[in-house]
């Protein structure tokens, strides 16, 4: 393995002296914007006016990044924690836990995005199975009023671990199961606030915004309107009002589903690659993000609260559309009913390995049914060997990449699984646990900021798939990637390492950001959990030593540290193929920006360009 490191143009990047104006003593309030899925270069005042005229007045994070892999859960514990996935272990939205849990169907691979889920897993791992201290709970003991409003799952993990009572002691939580019985309990005093502002006590359904379709019929051209007008109106209408009533200082966390849900279930693109994600669903979505935020603003403006906020705005990951072509998969050969001729099924990794170690494979969400020769996995899911209470491998199904774990920790067999995974077409890019040791074609999951204090089980590989661009002039806002999902080719999907998933929208505004302040160092989700304890005043306990930097060239008087850019190169694997990784550097703090085999990763560089490979 072999590395580059290149300095940054020093024009940009001058340090300077002073410190950051969130010292001030006069507590500030934080509105934290999430627009889940919304990609970092396709906000323009066309697509999306108030996140435009947020970012162009306050301060625009252009080198942004999620972390990788990108998905929901995993950029959520980073904000949440302001730490890196290998201190929190939220890997991906699915991963392995080692045993059954119940609230999922006592799967060993739950997906993580539903509240009795994320509570067991708690139970399971000591009672707080991220192992590192939130954003709101460490401000709510600091007695700052806390809520938090939007997506089940990312919603809830900001503050997951303490008992959840009608006593109003815990952050407001709002979400897609209030008012069932997988919601977090309202308190008498919300409920008293929502009645009177006559609004229900239950979240309501996206509707057909919810409706992902099938091979046949396409899925949604609708964005989620209702669902989040609700949610927005709680928001502007009952919360802040509230928290200005209380006269203290608060905390408020909005996870906006669109465009991420519009975009998964888009019906624009039926089994076809274009318009894909850019169509007139997925644009839906964005604008319907956008008018999230506006109406904040607007009621920040008219309760006075604007000149004592600050507000993030900062998606999980980007977006790509889906591709379900493979030459080489041994699974796209075989006819399934609910999969197009010679399209990857859903659980390709999990067939095409069971078939090259020559070993049965079963389905976690199944109760462990043997998949018969002709069927896939439900939800993707593997159990691989003879006895699916003891696999020798698990595969975690999630999107753009897969997680691969072998129990064991057996390095023959770790071999034999990478050498399968080498001869795949949609492969692109193998990450494997520093315990099991180096292989060729593959690079170290440390490389990655994936091994740290995670409680749950770490991942013995990671699969990252191909990429590419469907053509534009911004490339990153027509990627398309090989993805492992029930959703169908023409979709919307994330989780890879393209520059078109891990390149997100970052910007900001308020008393403690600069105006009019185009950032060029790179910044990451995990600088976002870290920017906003510092803003609050929050001192974390930390277990793990994987934490974002806080973004201080940002604010009033703050420091602009220094940036480089590096390559890491594997040792080629015996079909020639390495893993590379393109990365930047702040001090200690690592952001990567793309990483697979040369020509099967979009925005991966390796000859030319800014950023070289090592030893060339």
């Amino acid at each position: 393995m072999r590395r580059t490191i290149v300095l940054l143009s020093a024009g940009l990047i001058a340090l300077v002296a002073g410190s950051a104006s969130a010292q001030n003593a006069t507590p500030r309030n934080l509105i934290l914007f999430v627009p889940d899925g919304l990609r970092g270069r396709i906000v323009t005042p066309q697509t999306a006016p108030a996140m435009a005229e947020l970012r162009d007045k306050g301060a625009n994070f252009q080198n942004s990044h999620s972390l990788f892999p990108t998905f929901t859960m995993a950029n959520g514990s980073a904000m949440a924690s302001g730490h890196y996935l290998g201190d929190t272990g939220t890997f991906s939205n699915t991963i392995y836990t080692g045993r059954p849990i119940a609230h999922s169907n006592n799967t060993v691979t739950p997906f993580l995005e539903v509240n009795p889920v994320l509570l067991e897993v708690d139970e399971h791992f000591g009672g707080d199975y991220l192992n590192e201290e939130t954003l709101l709970k460490m401000a709510r003991e600091r007695g700052y009023s806390t809520a938090a409003i939007g997506k089940h799952g990312p919603t809830f993990i900001f503050d997951h671990t303490d008992k959840v009572g009608a006593a109003g002691l815990h952050s407001i939580i709002i979400d897609d199961a209030t008012g069932s019985k997988n919601g977090v309990p309202l308190s008498d005093e919300m409920k008293e606030a929502l009645t009177k502002a006559n609004l229900p006590l239950a979240t309501p359904s996206r509707g057909e915004n919810g409706k992902a379709g099938d091979a046949k019929t396409p899925g949604t051209t609708i964005a989620n309107v209702a669902q989040q007008a609700y949610m927005a109106d709680v928001a502007a209408k009952v919360v802040l009002p509230m928290f200005k009533a209380r006269n203290k200082p608060f905390v408020l966390v909005f996870w906006s589903r669109d465009p991420d849900g519009s975009q998964h279930n888009t019906g624009d693109s039926l089994n076809t690659i274009t318009p894909g994600i850019n169509g007139p669903t997925s644009m839906a979505g964005i604008r319907n993000a956008d008018n999230n935020l506006a109406q904040l603003r607007k009621a920040l403006d008219e309760l006075g609260l604007a000149a004592s906020t600050n507000i993030i705005v900062s998606s999980d990951h980007g977006f790509s559309t889906i591709s379900k072509e493979s030459k080489t998969s041994p699974a796209a050969k075989i006819s399934y009913e609910d999969t197009p001729k010679d399209f990857l099924p859903m659980g390709f990794v999990a067939i095409d390995l069971a078939k090259a170690l020559n070993l049965p494979l079963f389905d976690p969400n199944d109760k462990n049914a043997r998949v018969a020769d002709n069927a896939h996995p439900r939800a993707g899911n593997g159990l691989i060997g003879k006895d699916p209470a003891k696999p020798d491998v698990v595969v975690a199904t999630n999107g753009g990449s897969d997680l691969i774990y072998i129990p064991a920790k057996e390095r023959k067999l770790a071999d034999r699984v990478i050498k399968a995974l080498l001869e795949q077409d949609y492969v692109s890019g193998l990450f494997v646990d520093d315990e099991l040791g180096n292989f060729p074609g593959t690079l170290p999951m440390s490389q990655l900021g994936l091994k740290g204090k995670a409680v749950v089980p770490h991942p013995s590989i990671v699969v990252n798939f191909r990429s590419w661009s469907s053509g534009c002039d911004e490339p990153t806002n027509c990627s398309v990637q090989i993805a492992d999902t029930v959703l169908r080719q023409g979709q919307g999907m994330h989780g890879s390492f393209s520059r078109g998933d891990t390149l997100n929208f970052t910007a900001a505004i308020g008393p403690d950001f600069k105006s009019s302040y185009v950032d060029p160092l790179p910044v990451s989700n995990a600088d976002v959990g870290a920017t906003a304890a510092k803003l609050l005043g929050l001192t974390q306990k930390s277990k793990g030593k994987l934490i974002g930097r806080v973004m201080t060239e940002a604010m009033p008087n703050g420091a602009t540290p220094k940036a480089y850019a590096g390559t890491v190169t594997s040792k080629p694997s015996a079909n020639g193929l390495r893993t590379v990784l393109n990365f930047q550097r702040v001090g200690s703090q690592r952001y990567f920006d793309a990483a697979g085999f040369p020509g099967r990763t979009l925005g991966l560089e390796v000859n030319g360009g800014k950023q070289k490979t090592a030893g060339k």
